[in-house]
């Protein structure tokens, strides 16, 4: 129906408010609603029931209960089969035959030809028994008729009575009769309830091997968490990694898979066990599928650790309690034990523990040091702890660099000889003065006589990746960060590399992100300890660990940041490493800030006392060659010894040292060379003015242009 207008007036007619047009509007009828068909409701409802979690939970409910008196049944009857014939044995053949074990494969077929053997004379033994059984039965029965009849002659003596003859013969016949009125009223019952006490032995064996569906279980079994590792959870775990070869070959073994398996060890917080894999499988195929592993074996990624001990065609697997490395691991012995000491020489420092739950100890002696991993992963924590340590061995000195600068090290100020904290460029010049201020110790120490003993020198740079990122440049344009050749924090940290530990001047260094730019090869190789954190890629971890490491199992890029802060992977002949492996995983200890005050407050009462530099003094700059033209006045000449002499008179520090040599160094690089006159070496007053003069002209049009 559409709408009606209705105008009172003409429509030429100017509209006025007294004959302003009247609209009547007809709204047409509402739709009539149409009743929702029944089959359409009963459907909603239908529907609505069979998705309801009730619903869910009894069709779970029933299909489990039913699978587990169906499934215990197989089970039942293979287990009967197994024990009637030889399969078990045929199968523990093939598993050994595919592992590649002839001895074990050898032994079984032994006792497959034992058994049989055995089985055969007990067949034999039964075509023979029946004619036994019966003449056996004959004799008890006359045997046992005979006595009864003679303790009925003993009775009947006693009693007087002739008829106790026959007592005990019919009293026995009387509870022959008893027995069979039983069995006949218990006959029917047992008859009836007989094949439900089956079912439930059926269903119990089920349920006890969960034998149904992984949708049809109840949730704390289908999660699986903190189940334990047994053998078949191991073999199921690898037969569904994913790989055809392993899968065919399990396959092949049946339920002997886990022939494959060495003994499963306690180890720690968790347990450890070898796979010997079968021929044609490769050890890298199951590294690679780390986190599918360990998702069969109910375990988080983090939870289960593949490594290749000495064995061929092994992996070494272990598997953490579920949650257990989410635990503390507590307080280090530092903080626990206010008597320890160190010893620099022999004494390992107290670090962590490793995965098994022993102490993790690293040995610090002629080692460089490199600490690596993301930012906020207890990169500082875990490098602090170990000079921590080893500041208890007063014979110790330290040069550290913080180039963080938020007073993470500031505990050590009364401890270190040189401590420099700050992230900016001139910090970074500092603390490559420093480093290079080492380099020149290290040298002196070579040209000792051979046989001095030297006492150990840490130089310690935290955050290094600021250094080897600095832009700044010195006067003579070379510049502080990068890695090539004329680069000076590079250049200074490749020499202690190359010949520090012999003379016991080690470099420390902690730095984030580990990249090509952040932190060169050379430096990275130049490292006897490497350590990692928590790492983003397999690339940085290869930069962190060496490429030997992680092609062995470390995978720091694998621990979770965040959540594994302190834990280290560590590739070092330094700590205890398992035969086989590449590198161990230690869970460091945290020391707090307050703690580590308290450690260095014991550290300093064993020493007479550090005067800590927070800067690098710089000798005063002078001018050379305007101090020879000052020292000869105004003669016309000076013989290069007198020259000499009035030089060191005049600054014994900067001169002192002078001779010949690095006078006429600096006179041939300003043009006024010494020459020979009347058989002597002179200055010429001239020579030297003239180049002042050519000098200051220079560098006052460098300075207009």
């Amino acid at each position: 129906m559409s709408e009606n207008v209705v105008h009172l007036h003409k429509p030429t007619d100017p509209p006025t408010p007294d004959t302003a047009p009247t609209v009547l509007t007809v709204v047409p009828d509402a739709p009539p609603t149409r009743p929702v068909p029944l089959w359409v409701r009963s459907g909603r409802a239908v529907k609505t029931a069979a998705t309801h979690e009730s619903t869910r939970t009894t069709v779970r409910a029933a299909a489990r209960h039913s699978l587990y008196t169906l499934n215990g049944g197989r089970i039942v009857a293979r287990r009967a089969w197994d024990g009637r014939t030889g399969s078990r044995y045929e199968r523990m053949i093939r598993a050994a035959e595919a592992a590649g074990n002839l001895e074990a494969a050898e032994e079984w077929e032994e006792r497959l030809q034992r058994f049989r053997a055995a089985r055969h004379h007990r067949r034999m033994d039964l075509l023979h028994s029946p004619v036994e059984a019966a003449k056996g039965a004959a004799v008890g029965a006359g045997m046992s008729i005979g006595v009864l009849v003679a303790l009925g002659v003993v009775m009947a003596l006693n009693t007087g009575h002739i008829g106790d003859v026959i007592t005990p013969l019919t009293a026995t016949i009387d509870f022959i009769a008893l027995l069979i009125r039983i069995v006949q009223v218990v006959w029917g019952p047992a008859l009836s309830i007989g094949p439900f006490l089956a079912l439930l032995a059926l269903w119990s064996v089920g349920r006890k091997q969960h034998a149904a569906p992984a949708w049809a279980l109840p949730a704390n079994v289908r999660n699986g968490e903190g189940e334990p590792i047994t053998p078949s959870i191991v073999v199921k775990a690898l037969r569904d990694l994913g790989v055809p070869a392993l899968a065919r070959a399990i396959k092949e073994m049946g339920d002997a898979g886990a022939s494959m398996l060495g003994p499963i060890r306690i180890a720690g917080c968790g347990v450890e066990v070898d796979v010997t894999l079968p021929s044609g499988v490769s050890t890298n195929e199951v590294q690679g599928k780390r986190r599918k592993l360990a998702e069969n074996l109910t375990r988080h990624e983090h939870e289960v650790f593949i490594t290749i001990p000495q064995a061929a065609r092994t992996v070494r697997l272990w598997v953490a309690d579920s949650g257990a490395l989410d635990e503390p691991i507590g307080p280090s012995p530092l903080v626990t034990d206010d008597t320890m000491t160190a010893d620099y020489a022999k004494g390992r420092a107290p670090w962590g523990q490793d995965l098994r739950g022993d102490a993790a100890a690293l040995s610090l002696y002629q080692r460089h040091l490199l600490i690596t991993g993301l930012s906020n992963q207890g990169k500082t924590v875990a490098l602090r702890s170990l000079a921590l340590w080893l500041a208890l061995d007063k014979s110790v000195q330290f040069l550290m660099g913080d180039l963080k600068g938020v007073g993470d090290w500031a505990m050590f100020d009364g401890l270190a000889t040189t401590l420099i904290q700050g992230p900016t460029d001139e910090h970074v010049i500092q603390v490559t003065e420093m480093v290079e201020g080492a380099v020149d110790e290290m040298n002196r120490r070579i040209q000792a006589p051979p046989g001095t003993t030297f006492p150990p020198l840490i130089v310690l740079v935290d955050e290094a990746q600021v250094a080897f990122m600095c832009p700044a440049k010195d006067e003579d344009k070379r510049p502080y960060g990068g890695s090539k050749a004329n680069s000076r924090y590079f250049m200074a940290v490749r020499k202690i590399h190359n010949q520090g530990r012999a003379v016991n001047v080690l470099m420390w260094q902690g730095t984030q992100d580990p990249t090509n730019e952040n932190l060169p090869k050379l430096v990275r190789e130049g490292a006897h300890t490497r350590a990692s954190l928590a790492l983003g890629t397999e690339s940085q971890a290869r930069m962190a660990l060496g490429d030997k490491a992680v092609d062995g199992g470390a995978a720091p890029n694998l621990l979770r940041p965040g959540l594994d802060r302190g834990t280290l992977v560590v590739a070092s002949d330094g700590v205890t490493i398992p035969a086989g492996q590449s590198s161990i995983t230690v869970r460091t200890h945290y020391i707090d800030d307050d703690a580590a005050e308290n450690i260095t407050d014991r550290a300093k009462a064993l020493r007479d006392g550090v005067t800590t530099l927070h800067a690098i003094e710089r000798e005063e700059e002078h001018d050379q060659l305007a101090d020879i033209a000052a020292v000869i006045g105004d003669a016309p000449r000076v013989r290069t010894k007198d020259v000499l002499a009035r030089l060191a008179a005049r600054n014994a520090d900067a001169y002192g040292g002078w001779s010949f040599m690095d006078l006429k160094r600096v006179l041939d690089d300003a043009g006024a060379e010494p020459y020979k006159s009347d058989g002597v070496m002179v200055v010429a007053r001239d020579r030297v003015t003239r180049a002042l003069a050519n000098r200051d002209d220079e560098g006052s049009a460098s300075a207009d242009g």
